[in-house]
This record gives C-alpha cells, structure tokens and sequence, in this order.
C-alpha cells in the first residue's frame, strides 16, 4: 500500500510541471522521501521557480537531489535529452496548458502542449526506459456535462472545452501506451485541488488573492463569473500524494481523487469572506448582482467576460477506487482549504 525508502535515494523522478503548484508539492514529497527529482521548466524571459525556491535554496546548500532542465512538451528532441539524461524510475507528467477559459481562445496551443504532448513524453518514455512508471494528469473536466453524478472511474467522459477535449486525448493515449506496450501508465483524475500555490488565474485563488488585497486597500473589489458553478475542491497537497502511491500500486489503473463534497463559487467566496470579517449579502440577479459587505461596499460583481462558451456545472467524485486500493484519504477539508487560502493571501 506504500512504499518505504532507504535514507539515501534509491529512486529517480522526473516532473514535468514541477515549477506549478502540484510540481511543487510533489516535488517536496518525493525528496522528503529520499528520491532523486529532475524537473522541466520552460524557458522564459524571467525566472518562474517561486513555487520552488525554498527547495533550490536547500539544493545550493549542499542538497544535490534536485535537478532543473529546460525544456517544453512541444519540443521532442528536449524531452528525449531530458529522459536519456535523468534516466528515471517514476516520470509524473503535470505539464499543461491548464487554463480552462484561455484554452477557448488558443485552442490550437492548448491541443499540442496538453494533448500531444502526453504522446511526446509516453514515446520518449517507452524508448529510453521502458520499465519506467508514467503518471498522466488527468481531470474531472473530462466529465464536463456529467451523465451522473457522482463520477467514478466508469462515467462517460463528455469534454465542453478545448482543454477538456486535449485531455481527453492524452488520457486516451496514456492507456493505449499501457495496453499496447505494458507499460505502467496510469491516469489519475484529479477533481479540483487548490492551495496558496494555485495561479491567480484560478477562480479559488483569485478569490482569495483579491481579499487579501481588499483588506490591505489595495483593491475595491473582484470580479467573477458564474457563481453557481459546484465543483469537488480538496488540498494539492493531499492529491499529490495519491499521485505516488498510484505508482506504487502492483499493478497500472486509473483511479478518481476527490472529496466527494460539492461546492460553489458563491459558497466558497461566502465562507472566505466570512472568515476575513467581511460577511457577505447578496443583492440583485443574474448578471446584475453583487455581493455587498459591510457598510455597504460592493465587493464582488458579475461579469460576462468570465462565463465560459459552454458551462460545467457540477463536478463530484467518487473516490472509493482509490480509498480502497491505496489506503488514499483525504485530509484537509473544505472550510481548512478556503481559511489556508484566505490565511496566506493575508500575509503576501
């Protein structure tokens, strides 16, 4: 059910994503459990490893386990250098274009990096080293419009983005890599995990990001979309988790990590601005409502930019597979997850 490892590292990871909030945290797993972890990072103009940081500054300190190669899952030949380099045991691919609603405007880009990319990273994979185990991110946006609820690992998948439709894709291929080869490749669906390293332009944190800013009076108010959007939010911290014990499993199976609990955008924007003091009362429909706090200042509006082309309007997983194969529970729960949020944008 787990897996126990000496002091010194006997086994090596590769991460694509690893300078993203679940890069991050798995990152910091697999080295708390004595692994070597290379990691992909795209080239830019200006560095992008905050997420990490902590961690290189242990690695100048003398702590050699980390390492950071360029590279992107649009180009084969660096991901083939960066598998003939790490020659790794366990390949975890986080990498993507994970922008939802920006995935509506450059459909094309979000196809090739997180579809065709997961075929990329397989091939390099099954022709370096083959006995490696190959962890692909899923998501619960695969079930889109949910033919039931909740969604378990036999629910028919009905993608409504491109992001969705790319993924679809890699998990596709992810199991014709696993059935066509016997490799051990697993898709974990992951519903929505969030943290104080999720981007801002995840409506979680853009939530919690914009109240930090509203205590602080640097901002009047923030701007969302559909509010009665539900969605199965858990910790990144605790999926993370289920991510390496799915590659120590005997055997390669896809699994669901959720929660099992449903919510929406207006509930968690209730309980975080509930928990920072500012209660909220809601006023107005549809597009015309607000959410008005104390001494009546509009702190949240409506706005149409951000409703997507085609809505998803409730996600919820049933987590039993994993719970009962891998002994995966998790441990932080909703009202936790939103104060975290809440608790660390405070501080920034």
């Amino acid at each position: 059910m787990s897996k126990t490892l000496p002091d010194k590292y006997s086994n090596t990871a590769l991460i694509t994503g690893i300078t993203g909030q679940d890069g991050a945290y798995l990152a910091e797993l697999l080295l708390g459990k004595g692994y070597e972890v290379w990691g992909v990072v795209r080239r830019s103009s200006s560095p992008n490893t905050s997420r990490i940081d902590h961690i290189l500054q242990s690695h100048e300190n003398g702590d050699s386990r980390l390492h950071l190669e360029f590279g992107d899952l649009s180009d084969t030949s660096s991901l083939n250098r960066i598998v003939e380099s790490a020659r790794p045991d366990e390949v975890y691919n986080l990498a993507a274009q994970s922008d939802v609603h920006a995935s509506f405007e450059i459909p094309e880009y979000t196809g090739d990096v997180t579809g065709l990319g997961a075929v990329r990273l397989l091939e390099a994979t099954r022709r370096v080293v083959p006995d490696a185990k190959f962890y692909q991110a899923s998501s619960s946006e695969l079930y889109g419009l949910a033919h039931e609820t909740p969604q378990s690992e036999q629910t028919r998948f009905h993608p409504r983005s491109p992001y969705a439709a790319a993924k679809a894709y890699a998990f596709a291929i992810t199991r014709n890599y696993r059935e066509s080869y016997g490799m051990f490749a697993v898709n974990g669906i992951l519903f929505n995990h969030e943290s104080p390293l999720r981007g801002e332009n995840f409506v979680t944190r853009k939530i919690t990001r914009a109240l930090g800013r509203i205590l602080a009076g640097e901002q009047e108010h923030v701007s969302l979309g559909n509010l009665d959007a539900k969605r199965d939010w858990g910790f990144a911290g605790d999926y993370v988790e289920a991510m390496w014990l799915m590659l120590q499993a005997e055997k390669p199976e896809d699994y669901i990590i959720a929660t099992g609990e449903t919510h929406s955008v207006r509930q968690f924007c209730e309980h975080a601005f509930d928990y920072a003091g500012l209660p909220i009362t809601w006023k107005g429909e549809g597009v015309d409502e607000v959410g008005v706090g104390p001494e009546n200042q509009e702190l949240i509006r409506i706005n149409p930019h951000y409703f997507r082309p085609a809505e998803v309007d409730v996600l919820k997983g049933d987590a039993t597979k994993a719970k009962t194969q891998l002994g995966w529970q998790p441990k932080v729960n909703f009202q936790q997850l939103v104060e975290m949020m809440v608790d660390a944008d405070r501080e920034i």
